[in-house]
C-alpha cells in the first residue's frame, strides 16, 4: 500500500499572493439615503475570472458586486475584485477547470467578504456580512449549463440537416 502511496502523483497547488485588483464604493443618493428608514434589500453579482501568466502559474479574479436599495433608491453599490496568483501543477482538463473556478474562488471569497464589509462600515452604512457561497455548485451548474447547451446545439445541427 505504501508503494501506491509513493507512486500517485502529487498534486502541487501554492498561493503565490492574494491581493485587491480594483474596488470601488458608490452612495449615490446620499446624504438623503440616510434619512430614510433602514430595510434595505441585498444582493450580490458573483464573476470569476482566470488566465494562465506561465506554466503552472494562474491568476484568478473574483469579483463581488454588492447592491443595497431602500425602496428604488440605491443606498450603496459596492464592487470588490479579489484577485490571487496560484501555482497549479499535475491538474488538467475538468480537474484545472474546477481548481481555477471553484477551489480558487473559495479561498478568494473571505478576502472578499471582508473588504465589502469594511467599505460598507466606512460608508456608515450598518454591517454587513455577506452569506458564504458555494463555488463547487456554482461551477456544477455552469458546467451542466454548458453541456446542455451543447446538446441542444447538436440536436438543431441534426434537424437542419
Amino acid at each position: 500500500m505504501a508503494e501506491q502511496q509513493e507512486q500517485a502523483p502529487q498534486i502541487e497547488f501554492n498561493i503565490q499572493r492574494i491581493f485587491v485588483k480594483d474596488i470601488s464604493f458608490e452612495c449615490p443618493n446620499s446624504p438623503l439615503i440616510f434619512k430614510k428608514e433602514w430595510a434595505p434589500e441585498v444582493s450580490m453579482d458573483i464573476d470569476t475570472k482566470s488566465q494562465k501568466l506561465e506554466d503552472g502559474v494562474y491568476e484568478v479574479v473574483l469579483t463581488l458586486t454588492t447592491t443595497a436599495k431602500v425602496g428604488e433608491d440605491v443606498a450603496f453599490l459596492c464592487e470588490v475584485q479579489q484577485a490571487g496568483i496560484f501555482s497549479v501543477g499535475q491538474l488538467e482538463g475538468p480537474q484545472m477547470a474546477h481548481c481555477l473556478n471553484a477551489f480558487c474562488p473559495n479561498i478568494l471569497f473571505p478576502y472578499a467578504r471582508e473588504a465589502v464589509s469594511n467599505l460598507v462600515t466606512r460608508g456608515t452604512f450598518p454591517q454587513l456580512n455577506l452569506a458564504p457561497v458555494n463555488f463547487d455548485a456554482l461551477f456544477q451548474n455552469a458546467m451542466m449549463q454548458k453541456q446542455a447547451e451543447a446538446e441542444k446545439a447538436a440536436e438543431s445541427a441534426k434537424l437542419d440537416s
